[in-house]
């Protein structure tokens, strides 16, 4: 039965994978038909069958909180209109990467992601490529969040149980850094390699002068109350960040949103596309909890284990539920206890190992699928709305993440969580 279960949740991901390979039109038709259809089926037995009405009001919960973020930074960010200045160069472009993994450690993933993708892309609009998108979704949507409990979901929970809030900085700083340039190096290579091969006449009008700009200042201060309202207690956050994106939205001048090109279409795809991968991963993380509960009787993990289990399940599933679950193993090893804040601080600063493994495993291989974390999907959704041809599920993988990323995230987990 057990095995069962999981069958809507492979279906889910296989249609998320195959189908706008197959038949591209049929999918962007009913893809909100066939994720509803599957949660339903999961939803249903579980309410229904096993009649275990907290796990879907759990459900619920993380999927309302999960969205309600996604939608007011997706909102707000529209409402910011930045025209940054011309140049578009390898090194410019590098520079610019980089900015946005700092920015992500202040303002998180997401918010960094929906600020600056549109820069981004009009930044590079006589050349743009799918790989200035992808190692967008690399740097600035997932490694770039590694270093405060802001920065990601996971790494927020993390501290929510107990985890110093600078435990981040301190420990992952050296990991970060060698993930960023090796990614930002390898990022030169290739958009200096794109820029000699593109026409002269491209090159000129890349390398033009254009003034900064910037519209819509004021959503900086609706940005912060979002971030903020992320510390507030359930239900205050979603109620908080619900108004604070229905004050940007209506006080902010439609020129602007015409701007950015604004509309509401990609902040559906993700939430139906989410909606579907969120319910039908129910039976997973019930699983999961059971094997790694049983598997902690039996032996204590390492820290390279730990990395790339949390990682490798991270690129599929939800990087919250399985940082909490991981991170529950390690600690159940050692006598001690997540629901304790004092017995994850003391895990945290007496033996942190396996707590930077799984901490960096639950962030950085966010981006080795499109849905292993929410930014992913707004980017991509983002890029093709300006007709931008992103690589499908598999091409992502086959031909950015897997010969690109995780060379380096295994370099990363030599080095650090060995």
């Amino acid at each position: 039965m057990e095995t069962t279960l999981l069958l809507p949740f492979v279906l889910m991901l296989l249609s998320i994978v195959l189908m706008p390979f197959i038949h591209r039109v049929w999918w962007e038709v009913h893809f909100r038909k066939v994720s509803l259809v599957l949660a339903g089926i999961t939803l249903g037995y579980y309410l229904f069958a096993l009649r275990d009405l907290p796990r879907v009001s759990l459900f619920f919960k993380e999927y309302l909180s999960f969205i309600i973020l996604i939608g007011s930074l997706f909102v707000v960010a529209g409402g910011i209109h930045l025209r940054v200045q011309g140049e578009s160069t390898p090194l410019s472009n590098t520079l610019f990467l980089f900015i946005g993994s700092l920015v992500a450690i202040f303002i998180g993933t997401t918010g960094a992601s929906m600020l600056l993708i549109r820069p981004w892309i009009h930044s590079n609009r006589y050349r743009v490529t799918a790989f200035h998108l992808v190692f967008f979704i690399f740097i600035v949507s997932n490694i770039g969040g590694c270093l405060s409990p802001i920065g990601d979901p996971p790494l927020f929970l993390g501290y929510l149980r107990g985890v110093p809030f600078f435990w981040l900085l301190q420990h992952l700083w050296s990991a970060w850094l060698l993930a960023i340039v090796l990614l930002l190096g390898i990022f030169y290579f290739l958009d200096r390699k794109n820029f000699l091969q593109a026409p002269k006449c491209i090159r000129e009008m890349e390398t033009m002068d254009e003034e900064w700009s910037l519209s819509g200042f004021f959503n900086f201060f609706f940005l912060m109350v979002i971030i903020l309202a992320v510390f507030a207690p359930s239900p205050w956050r979603e109620v908080t960040m619900i108004l604070t994106a229905l004050l940007s939205y209506f006080l902010t001048p439609q020129k602007i949103f015409e701007a950015n090109k604004f509309s509401f279409h990609p902040i559906e795809e993700v939430a139906w596309l989410f909606f579907g991968i969120f319910a039908t991963m129910i039976p997973l993380l019930e699983l999961l909890e059971k094997k790694t509960a049983l598997l902690g009787s039996y032996a204590r993990l390492t820290p390279s284990q730990f990395y790339y289990l949390t990682g490798s399940l991270s690129a599929f599933l939800d990087n919250a539920p399985t940082y909490l679950t991981f991170m529950q193993l390690h600690l159940g090893t050692q006598g001690l206890s997540i629901e304790s804040v004092t017995d994850v601080a003391f895990a945290a600063t007496h033996e942190p190992q396996s707590l930077i493994a799984i901490s960096l495993g639950a962030v950085c291989f966010g981006g080795m699928t499109y849905i292993g974390n929410g930014p992913n999907f707004m980017v991509k959704s983002i890029a093709e709305e300006s007709n931008i041809r992103m690589p499908n599920f598999l091409n992502y993988m086959l031909y950015y993440s897997l010969p690109i990323l995780a060379p380096v995230l295994l370099l990363v987990g030599w080095f650090y969580c060995r």
